[in-house]
C-alpha cells in the first residue's frame, strides 16, 4: 500500500517537473526585425503625417465615385468571398482550440455468444447441441480520450491557427484597399476616355471646316487636288478614333460595374475638369506603411503560422501522455430489467506514455520541412517589404515627375492653338499650304491628348500611392 503511494508520488512528481521545463523547450515568437532606412529611394523625411491616415470617404472627394466605392464594398464578389475565408478561419481557430478538450462519446453495445456444447458464461461442459447455449451481454457508457499537451504540441497549433485567422482578416483587407483604388482607377480612366472623346469631336469640327476652306480654295484655283485629298484623309483619319474611344469607355463602364457586382450598364459620372489634383502627396515614414500594408502583414502572419507548426513539429518528438481510453457506464448479461442498478455500473480507464523512437524518419522530416516553410515564409516577408518600398518610391516619382509636365503642357498647348488659328487665317490669305494647317491641327489634337492623359497619371498615381502606403482599411 505504501509502494503504491510512493509510485503516484513520483508519477506526480515527474509530471510537475516535465509540465515547468517545458515551457523553455519552445521559443517565443518575435516578429522578424525589418531595416526601413533608406525604404524610399531619395526620401529621408521623418515627418509622420502620411496620406494613408485619410479616410477613403475624405480622401476622394467626388460623390459619385464615393458612392460607387461603397457599393463595390458592399457587393463585390471579392469582398464577399474574402468574408467567408474570415469564417472558414475563424471556424478552424475554434476546432484547433477544442483540441485542448477530451473527445466525449456514448458508446452501446450488444454482444451474444454461441456454444454447442458449454455454458458461454460458465464454461461449463454440457450436452451437444448445436449452438443451443447463449449468452447475452448489454453496455452502454459515456467513453473518453483526452492526450494531455504537456510540451505545447496543441498550443503550438492553435497559434498557427491564430494567426491564420488573423491572416485573413489582411486577406480582407487587402482585397478592400486594392477594390477602392482599382474603382478610382478605373474611373478616373472613364472620365479621361470621356475628355479625350469630346476634344477629338471638336478637333473633327474643325478639320470639317478647314475641309470646306481647301474646297473653296479649290475652286477659286489657290489650292490643288493634292491639298484637298490630304486634308480629307487627315479629318477622316481622326474620325477613325472615335469608335475605339467609345469602345475604350464602354469597356471600362463594364469594367466597373463588375467590380461593383453588377451586369453591365451605363454608369453616371462627373468630369475630368472637375477632378482636383494634390500637389504634394505626403508619405509619412516606412514604419508606418509597413504597419498599415495588409500584404506586409499576411507576410508577417504567415512567418509566424510557419514558425508556431515549427515548434509544434518539434514537440513531436518528446513523450506524450494519453488517456487512449476511460469508459464509465453499466453492463449486464442475460437480461435489462435491472439494466441500471447500482451493481451494474462498471469503469475501465487506460492511460499510457509514448516516447518515439523510430518513426521511419516521418518526425524528422516533418520538422526539417516545416524548419523549411518557416525560412521561405521569412524571405517571403523580406521580398514583401522590399516590394513594398519600391512600389510606394515608383509611384511617388512617377507622380513628380507628371507633375512636372503641367506648366510646360499648358504652354505647348497654348502655343498649338495659336498655330492653328495663325495657319488658317495665312491659308486664307493664301500665305501658308494646306501641310501648314494639317500639321498645326494634328499638333493641338496630340497636345490636348497628352494633356489629358498627364491629368490622368496624376490622379492614377494619387490613388495607387494612398493604397500602396496602406490607406483604404477605414
Amino acid at each position: 500500500m505504501k509502494l503504491k503511494k510512493v509510485n503516484k508520488l513520483m508519477l506526480m512528481g515527474i509530471a510537475s517537473s516535465l509540465a515547468f521545463t517545458s515551457c523553455g523547450v519552445m521559443n517565443k515568437y518575435k516578429a522578424p526585425k525589418v531595416d526601413t532606412e533608406n525604404l524610399y529611394r531619395d526620401n529621408t523625411s521623418t515627418d509622420s503625417t502620411t496620406i494613408a491616415d485619410i479616410a477613403w470617404k475624405d480622401y476622394f472627394s467626388d460623390t459619385i465615385l464615393q458612392g460607387y466605392i461603397s457599393e463595390a464594398l458592399t457587393n463585390n464578389y471579392d469582398m464577399l468571398i474574402a468574408s467567408e475565408r474570415i469564417k472558414q478561419a475563424e471556424a478552424q481557430l475554434g476546432q484547433a482550440r477544442a483540441a485542448y478538450l477530451p473527445s466525449v462519446a456514448l458508446t452501446g453495445e450488444v454482444e451474444q455468444t454461441r456454444l454447442s456444447n458449454a455454458d458461454p458464461l460458465t464454461g461449463t461442459p454440457m450436452p451437444k447441441n448445436t449452438l443451443a447455449y447463449h449468452t447475452e451481454s448489454y453496455s452502454l457508457g459515456i467513453a473518453a480520450s483526452w492526450e494531455l499537451d504537456l510540451w505545447g504540441k496543441m498550443n503550438r497549433q492553435s497559434k498557427a491557427k491564430y494567426a491564420s485567422m488573423l491572416s485573413s482578416y489582411a486577406g480582407r483587407n487587402l482585397v478592400q484597399t486594392n477594390l477602392i483604388a482599382s474603382i478610382a482607377s478605373s474611373y478616373y480612366s472613364l472620365l479621361a476616355l470621356d475628355q479625350q472623346l469630346q476634344v477629338t469631336k471638336e478637333m473633327i469640327v474643325l478639320m470639317e471646316g478647314s475641309l470646306e476652306t481647301t474646297l473653296a480654295l479649290q475652286e477659286a484655283g489657290m489650292a490643288n487636288g493634292a491639298a484637298v485629298e490630304q486634308t480629307r484623309a487627315t479629318l477622316n483619319s481622326t474620325k477613325a478614333t472615335v469608335p475605339d474611344l467609345e469602345s475604350g469607355i464602354r469597356q471600362t463602364e463594364n469594367a466597373i460595374c463588375t467590380m461593383l457586382g453588377r451586369v453591365p450598364s451605363h454608369l453616371v459620372r462627373s468630369s475630368l475638369n472637375e477632378q482636383h489634383v494634390a500637389t504634394q502627396l505626403t508619405l509619412g515614414v516606412p514604419a508606418q506603411m509597413l504597419a498599415r500594408r495588409p500584404d506586409v502583414q499576411q507576410a508577417e502572419l504567415s512567418f509566424r503560422s510557419a514558425f508556431e507548426l515549427t515548434n509544434a513539429a518539434q514537440a513531436s518528438f518528446y513523450p506524450s501522455i494519453t488517456l487512449s481510453s476511460g469508459i464509465i457506464g453499466y453492463s449486464i448479461t442475460n437480461g435489462l430489467g435491472n439494466f441500471f442498478k447500482a451493481e451494474n455500473l462498471f469503469s475501465n480507464i487506460v492511460a499510457g506514455l509514448t516516447q518515439p523512437i523510430f518513426a521511419k524518419k516521418q518526425l524528422i522530416t516533418q520538422y526539417k520541412v516545416a524548419k523549411a516553410d518557416q525560412q521561405a515564409a521569412l524571405l517571403t516577408f523580406r521580398k514583401t517589404v522590399l516590394s513594398a518600398g519600391q512600389e510606394v518610391s515608383d509611384i511617388l516619382y512617377t507622380y513628380e515627375s507628371s507633375l512636372k509636365k503641367n506648366e510646360i503642357r499648358n504652354v505647348q498647348v497654348e502655343a498649338e492653338k495659336k498655330s492653328v488659328d495663325y495657319t488658317k487665317d495665312l491659308m486664307q490669305a493664301g500665305e501658308a499650304n494646306y501641310l501648314e494647317v494639317i500639321s498645326a491641327q494634328q499638333g493641338l489634337l496630340n497636345s490636348q491628348l497628352s494633356q489629358i492623359n498627364d491629368k490622368l497619371q496624376q490622379l492614377q498615381a494619387s490613388s495607387n500611392l494612398y493604397r500602396a502606403l496602406g490607406g483604404g482599411v477605414k
